[in-house]
């Protein structure tokens, strides 16, 4: 007997979406048609820019800062949530519908722990059982599997990783219960072991509770896992949209098959002789109770790539700190370019706090959001190279260039970008101080396949002219195929294996190293399972 097709939970009618630009009006995304039912996943994807987060957040009702929903409607349930007065907004969103942000850090206040942040997360939206709720907040902690989740939600947002803290957003999102969650690059901040567990938590939690998703991102071997169906965006309209796998399969437009073949990376390879950073028997943590990295061993070779991987909580980020001078370590000894650098900041010499820069994992924490693009670019080269005028202006536009970033975005502000355009600003920002090693601290992880790979040749390119070197911290190992000369696993806290990376990711010595291997997202619709 045929069933009947699920209730439609929502669907969007011509919607249209504008921002104010230099030249005048832009549209953003340009009447888009979209239906999702109860129990259904939609995933949508395109490069940086093609309006999916744009279309995620208008199932809020909601625009971005300098943006507006011009045109169209928005139905949960039949009901136009465009033409509900502010009150009534308010308590739909985060309680019917929720959203699962691309940056964790930004969506936690820093001042308050985690899981007060949960508990005040459900009273807003009715709840008065506060240990009823910090039970479930433990329980939730315990499904997307957060370590000690009985004491977790006690630490502070600084005092979590990346990925632990992305999960925690997640759970948050569910503390009223919503018909509708939308997630905005939900795992773009994991390791593939942890982004496999917290999939299969958030595929279990839909089924169960019998809600919708809106499934955001750019890596299209996650959302073959996820969607039922895809719809692929760009420049702000609908390129194509079918069923997962038929799509996946046999895509009908050039475009989709552009970022599929945009999955594939050729390595070149570096000369390794010598050392710009040398780090030995490194000890760090936070506070005499919190012991993160235990004996670090770690050589960045002059214009090579050392790739840094292990899942979230390893001491990844940690140890980027510690080296860039943002964390004091407990024992131990790094060596830059031939000498001893200082533990401390405040000790290192100038020239030094140039030559190593650091783009962070979350450029939305990294970006002052009163400042514009230009303003962010101007300082550096002016601070760095004395510049004024006419050369300031010609060293901005090569930044652009460099970074593929149009003329058009200097006078906007962090939060009228894009994920990935705020990354490339990171990235540019960087580079205008003339390193010679930039630290990447998953600078590739919110951006789509087209503009990652974009990136990485940028990247290529820049170490080949100047000679930089690059610490790239990832959990993706398809780019660390592609890009790195050595690999370097860590595992709570300590490096597990090193070497060549034909060698540690094709013949592994490490019960854990082949764990990471193996957890590698697959076009297969089985693979969760």
């Amino acid at each position: 007997m045929h069933q009947p097709e699920p209730p439609i939970l929502l669907e969007m009618r011509n919607l249209r979406v504008e921002a104010a630009g230099k030249t005048g009006v832009v549209e953003l995304v340009r009447g888009v048609n979209l239906t999702l039912r109860r129990g259904e996943v939609l995933g949508l994807i395109g490069e940086s820019g093609a309006g999916k987060s744009t279309i995620g957040l208008a199932a809020l009702a909601y625009a971005r800062g300098g943006c507006r929903i011009s045109g169209g409607e928005v139905l949960l349930e039949g009901l136009d949530l465009l033409a509900l007065p502010g009150s009534a907004l308010r308590n739909f969103r985060g309680g019917r519908v929720a959203y699962v942000a691309q940056s964790a850090a930004a969506a936690f206040n820093p001042s308050r722990r985690i899981i007060d942040q949960y508990v005040e997360a459900a009273r807003l939206h009715g709840r008065n059982d506060t240990a009823n709720i910090r039970r479930e907040a433990i329980s939730r902690y315990r499904s997307l599997r957060l370590p000690d989740p009985e004491t977790i939600g006690q630490r502070y947002p600084h005092e979590l990783s990346g990925g632990q803290l992305q999960r925690a957003m997640v759970a948050m999102a569910m503390a009223a219960s919503p018909d509708l969650i939308v997630f905005d690059e939900p795992t773009t901040a994991l390791d593939v072991t942890t982004q496999r567990e917290v999939l299969i938590a958030i595929r279990d939690l839909i089924s169960q509770e019998h809600i919708g998703g809106l499934f955001i991102s750019h890596d299209l071997a996650v959302v073959s896992q996820m969607a039922d169906r895809i719809m692929v965006l760009r420049n702000g309209v609908v390129v194509e949209e079918g069923e997962s796998q038929e799509l996946m399969a046999n895509p009908r437009e050039a475009y989709t098959r552009a970022l599929l073949s945009a999955l594939s990376h050729h390595r070149r390879s570096h000369d390794t002789s010598e050392a710009v950073l040398d780090v030995r028997a490194l000890d760090a943590g936070y506070g005499a109770a919190v012991r993160i990295l235990q004996e670090v061993d770690l050589r960045v070779a002059r214009g090579s790539v050392t790739a840094i991987v292990g899942e979230s909580g390893s001491g990844k980020s940690t140890l980027a700190r510690v080296i860039a001078g943002l964390l004091t370590p407990q024992a131990g000894s790094i060596t830059f370019e031939g000498k001893p650098l200082p533990h401390t900041l405040g000790r290192r010499d100038r020239e030094s706090l140039w030559r190593i820069q650091y783009v962070h994992q979350n450029p939305d924490a990294a970006l002052n959001p009163s400042h514009t693009v230009q303003e962010l670019l101007e300082r550096v080269v002016v601070l760095r190279d004395g510049l004024r005028g006419s050369q300031l202006r010609e060293r901005i536009r090569e930044l652009l260039a460099m970074t593929e970033l149009g003329e058009q975005l200097l006078p906007r502000r962090p939060s009228q970008l894009s994920g990935g355009q705020k990354q490339r600003v990171c990235i540019a920002r960087a580079i205008a101080a003339r390193p010679s090693l930039l630290i990447c601290d998953e600078v590739t992880s919110s951006l789509d396949p087209l503009v990652a790979r974009g990136i990485i040749d940028l990247l290529g390119k820049l170490q080949a002219e100047l000679g930089v070197s690059y610490m790239f911290i990832t959990h993706d190992l398809s780019i660390v195929e592609s890009i790195a000369d050595e690999v370097v696993v860590m595992h709570k806290g300590r490096v597990v294996e090193t070497g060549a990376t034909s060698q540690v990711l094709g013949y592994p010595e490490s019960d854990y190293t082949a764990a990471l291997i193996a957890a590698v997202p697959r076009f297969d619709r089985n693979w969760l399972q």
